[in-house]
């Protein structure tokens, strides 16, 4: 019964967690790091093709963007996860394969000029719908048995359509021991989506810490505060550009904008045109229909029940293709364009920002986080002129900042969810943060509150049974590489990881008919002497 932290220890992404139980090896979550990364990570201790199962808690690609490179190097086993979780990931996956294939192209062709070695995806469009094909939902509250000795239930955690914590019950040798992990713990009073659901017992703990050193401070009114924005905008003549996550916030804007214009909050602009223009979006908002039930919070299902769709209004359009995209940009009327990526880096948010960002009379309104080094965070920190696709774009646009809007929690609703547990667990692990919030949301637990907490590195090891440290893990700072592209496996990893596989297949075959077993090694003789030179 051990617990080994791989990802998102003392870091934001890429989250990872290694679990050995009943004989079973388990993965929670399997995510990409994305921005800067502060350490390297440890490699999963197993063979790809050892691990048996994953827990996935949701769809955002720092939780779920690896699933289909450890499909590629041999995973075969299921991923559970909640039916929202695992209907998201099925765009998602398919949607993070399409720009690593796309951006590995890209650099082939910059580097064949310059002489480089031909750049690799981390993984490719088979891979992604492969792995689609192994998710096995669940809907929350529903406990059931992974293994024998092993028990599961997703509870809301209320950050994004689907999201869970982790409940796993594991009983080994007569001993039982309950692990939460939480997830990524949500904002309270978020549109669309329940607030965070309160487990009240755990022995140990593994929690998020991203906002654990502030306050989002009082909830803004956010309707007005947009409403204004959008009158103001209008009246100067010009558009209000979104650059918006596809998943989970241009939800939240379609359900903000259909109240304003239900409510004639805008004047003197009839029935004004939104654009959604962003094939991912338009499939993700499809998916919050379908999953309504089960899913929204008690508002949205009053609409609902009164037969309104709360993501839809009269004037909302919708552009998947290239040319449908590029004809918002001659339409001269007043009009709202929301689009990926929300951080500005990619996808088709460029081109609205090529055609609006000189105009005085238009206004950008960032609605996310912006990472440093982003297009985004430039443009937001002040930026005077920009480049896009090679030409210098003056910055006369009036720049906006939608402020509060995070699906995260903040220190205040971090310890609530964590206070809710009626006993104090055993240990409270303490991850998914960057160093500096990291280590203080520790001390405050720790000190403050009297909690036995710890911010564990990635490689440190823990025994689950007596609540011991067996492996303190490695500080190693990490270097630049590029993970979409610099870190996928050669050709001959992938040879390696297949005959990794090979072996786990091998293993898993013990105790065959002697028959089978004969056939079987006949066949990997056959092919070592084709291959043995």
């Amino acid at each position: 019964m051990k617990l080994t932290f791989l990802g998102a220890a003392h870091e934001v992404t890429g989250s990872c967690y290694y679990l050995e139980a009943c004989g079973k090896s388990i993965l929670i979550d399997c995510g990409l790091e994305q921005g800067i990364d502060t350490y390297e990570n440890q490699e999963i201790p197993v063979a790809s093709a050892d691990i048996d199962v994953v827990l996935l808690t949701h769809a955002h690609m720092d939780h779920s963007g690896k699933l289909p490179l450890l499909y590629s190097r041999g995973f075969r086993g299921s991923i559970h996860s909640t039916s929202a979780t695992s209907a998201l990931c099925n765009i998602m996956l398919r949607d993070s394969a399409h720009i690593q294939m796309a951006e590995a192209e890209w650099r082939n062709r910059k580097g064949k000029r310059a002489g480089d070695s031909a750049a690799q995806p981390i993984y490719n469009m088979e891979d992604a719908l492969a792995t689609i094909r192994l998710f096995a939902p669940h809907e929350y509250t529903e406990k059931f048995v992974l293994y024998d000795g092993i028990e599961v239930r997703f509870t809301d955690v209320g950050h994004l359509l689907g999201s869970a914590s982790i409940e796993v019950w594991i009983t080994e040798e007569g001993i039982t021991k309950k692990i939460v992990f939480s997830g990524d713990i949500g904002n309270i009073n978020q549109p669309l989506i329940n607030d965070p659901q309160y487990i009240k017992e755990a022995d140990y703990v593994v929690m998020e810490s991203t906002y654990g050193d502030r306050s989002h401070g009082a909830s803004p009114d956010y309707i007005r505060e947009l409403s204004q924005i959008i009158q103001s905008t209008f009246d100067r003549g010009g558009n209000l550009v979104i650059p918006s996550f596809a998943i989970g916030r241009t939800q939240v804007l379609l359900y903000y904008i259909r109240k304003i214009k239900d409510d004639h909050l805008v004047k003197g602009h009839g029935d004004f045109q939104v654009y959604v223009d962003s094939p991912l979006a338009v499939e993700a908002t499809q998916i919050f229909h379908e999953y309504m039930t089960g899913y929204f919070d008690e508002d949205a299902m009053k609409l609902v029940n009164k037969g309104i769709n709360p993501l839809s209004f009269p004037g909302l359009k919708t552009s998947i293709t290239s040319d449908e995209s590029k004809a918002i940009n001659f339409d001269e009327e007043p009009k709202i364009i929301i689009s990926a990526s929300g951080m500005c880096d990619a996808g088709r948010i460029r081109h609205h920002l090529k055609h609006n960002l000189w105009r005085k009379d238009s206004t950008i309104l960032f609605v996310g986080h912006q990472s440093v080094g982003t297009l985004g965070r430039i443009i937001q920190d002040g930026a005077t002129e920009v480049k896009l696709f090679g030409e210098t774009i003056q910055v006369s646009a009036e720049i906006r900042r939608l402020s509060g809007v995070s699906g995260h929690a903040d220190k205040d609703g971090l310890l609530k969810w964590l206070t809710s547990y009626e006993k104090k667990p055993d240990r409270v692990f303490v991850v998914h943060g960057d160093e500096k919030v990291c280590n203080f949301f520790t001390e405050h637990i720790k000190n403050d509150l009297g909690y036995n907490a710890i911010a564990p590195y990635s490689g440190t090891i823990y025994d689950l049974k007596t609540n011991l440290c067996i492996d303190e893990g490695k500080i190693i700072p990490a270097g630049t590489k590029h993970e979409m592209v610099e870190r996928a496996d050669s050709v001959f990893d992938r040879l390696v990881q297949a005959g990794k596989r090979l072996a786990a297949v091998i293993s898993h075959n013990k105790g065959g008919a002697n028959k089978d077993l004969a056939k079987f090694t006949s066949q990997i003789n056959s092919l070592s002497d084709k291959w043995d030179r």
